[in-house]
């Protein structure tokens, strides 16, 4: 009777979820630390709450109405409640300032960085866990924290290398397409919440899809229909004039929006908020090349109570084909004044404006944008001899208190392998002190970089080995300084 064979799991990612491998983690850690570091100078103060909250607490903060609860990975912990991964960073921040309002300074601003988890389908580009980047200040009212905000979005988009005209956020206000459905009486929830559901379409469906859905609705490739919101042919034209009523000045646009809202109360605190916006964003420096008026921002569409914003990519990149890349929006925010007042019944007003680091990160590498010049360049020492580990690892500690990062090789294995391994490692330099070298004070140091270009132009293996174009030996007191001369001839 043979054995019976032991079980070995197959090794195999869960569905809707990612590697992330060190290229992508340092993209992503370089724009997490340029965020960060705007959102320090501008005052704001880190946070960091756990994986896990109460699910009751969740409810009310998921962006759609139209998500339920399930959206969510939940368990039952063992006093018979139920814990949930957290959504988004939002939600967090509501508990934490309903449980700490008492002892917080208020307007108390703050920000975060860390994963999320939503249990959706999954799709591509989109994944059951990625990493979100939010800044929020709770407790101020006024269109003032919004201007900010907006501002500090835009700055964030510089701080990345991104160059004015290469993104722009855009801004609206929610009450201003609340207004003119009030103005043409179309304000009851239901029918409020079609229109807006429509107007989210417009880059997607065009005007005329919106048109459609504004009135009797429309049937989709599939044959799908989705029942519109009955709006009557003027009242379809006063929406779609909303809509299009960007461009221009952000003063132009407040005035082609000042008629379409009339005599609604709703519609006129917009117009209000947004002539605070221009005010404060003309004041400080933001011009409408970084931030302006878009109407047909929506966002969403039961979260949101005022100004909203999204920020998007213009500068154009190719794939390899040569066809452009799209990178359209790669964060968001607005005003959710219902941020508290569901764990406290207290109304707290709060902004804030979010990124996705994953997706911001892939349009910062196809627009060439890592970070990696900050990036300090690697060096590996090789293990010329087998015995001499301690000397390999002494010389990679000095060569980290020199400022690289550096390791010695540990692997084993021959000369060629461990180039081969340094090359793959995307190192500047390899270190190489063999018996020769160490009887006689030398260190010789490789230029990697160099090295692959010149191989490039070389066919004469002979010619290579004679001249050894991108290799040099130095006296053991002055490799350090030979290795800075590489880093520095390959920046």
């Amino acid at each position: 009777m043979s054995a019976k064979k032991p079980f070995r799991p197959k090794a195999r990612r869960p569905r809707g979820f990612e590697d992330r491998s060190g290229s992508i983690l340092r993209v992503e850690r370089h724009l997490i630390e340029r965020a960060s570091r705007v959102y320090d100078d501008w005052g704001f103060e880190p946070l960091m709450t756990p994986a896990f909250e109460y699910a009751d607490a969740l409810g009310k903060f998921l962006p759609d109405e139209e998500r339920p609860n399930e959206g969510v990975f939940a368990l039952e912990d063992d006093d018979g409640q139920w814990l949930s991964l957290r959504y988004d960073h939002t939600a967090p921040l509501a508990r934490f300032v309903a449980e700490n309002y008492q002892d917080l300074n208020k307007p108390y601003r703050r920000y975060q960085a860390g994963d999320v988890w939503r249990n959706e389908k999954p799709g591509p580009g989109r994944f059951r866990q990625f990493v979100q980047c939010d800044a929020d200040t709770v407790g101020a009212a006024s269109a003032a924290a919004d201007a900010e905000m907006i501002a500090l979005a835009a700055e964030v988009m510089r701080s990345v290398g991104l160059k004015d005209g290469d993104y722009v956020v855009r801004v609206n206000d929610r009450r201003l397409l609340d207004g003119v459905l009030e103005s043409i009486g179309a304000a009851e929830p239901e029918r409020r919440m079609r229109v807006l559901r429509a107007a989210d379409k417009l880059d997607r469906l065009g005007r005329d899809g919106v048109a459609m859905l504004l009135g009797e609705g429309r049937k989709d490739e599939s044959g799908d229909f989705t029942e519109g919101a009955k709006l009557d042919t003027a009242s379809i034209d006063r929406v779609l004039a909303f809509l299009d009523a960007s461009g221009g000045s952000r003063e132009d646009v407040i005035a082609r929006l000042e008629p379409l809202v009339g005599t609604s109360e709703t519609g006129k605190a917009g117009i209000a908020a947004l002539s605070e916006i221009h005010d404060v964003l003309s004041a400080i420096g933001v011009n409408e090349d970084r931030a302006l008026f878009d109407p047909s921002v929506v966002r969403g569409l039961g979260y949101y109570t005022g100004p909203v914003y999204e920020a998007e990519l213009l500068a154009q990149a190719t794939y390899d084909d040569g066809s452009p890349i799209q990178f359209g929006s790669v964060g968001g925010g607005g005003r959710y004044d219902d941020l508290v007042s569901r764990f406290t019944g207290q109304v707290v007003p709060a902004t804030g404006f979010s990124f996705g680091v994953s997706r911001f990160a892939a349009a910062l590498s196809a627009l060439g944008l890592t970070g990696a010049s900050q990036e300090r360049p690697l060096v590996v020492v090789v293990a010329a001899e087998k015995d001499r580990s301690a000397d390999y690892l002494s010389m990679a500690a000095e060569l980290r208190e020199a400022g690289f990062r550096a390791e010695a090789f540990v692997g084993g294995g021959n000369m060629g392998k461990q180039m081969k391994y340094a090359d793959r490692r995307g190192a500047v330099a390899a270190v190489i002190v063999g018996s020769n070298e160490r009887e006689e004070g030398l260190v010789t140091i490789k230029d990697l970089k160099l090295g692959a270009r010149l191989a490039a132009d070389i066919s004469d293996n002979k010619q290579w080995r004679e001249e050894q174009p991108a290799q040099e030996t130095v006296a053991r007191q002055d490799w350090i300084e030979a290795v800075e001369r590489i880093a520095a001839r390959n920046d």
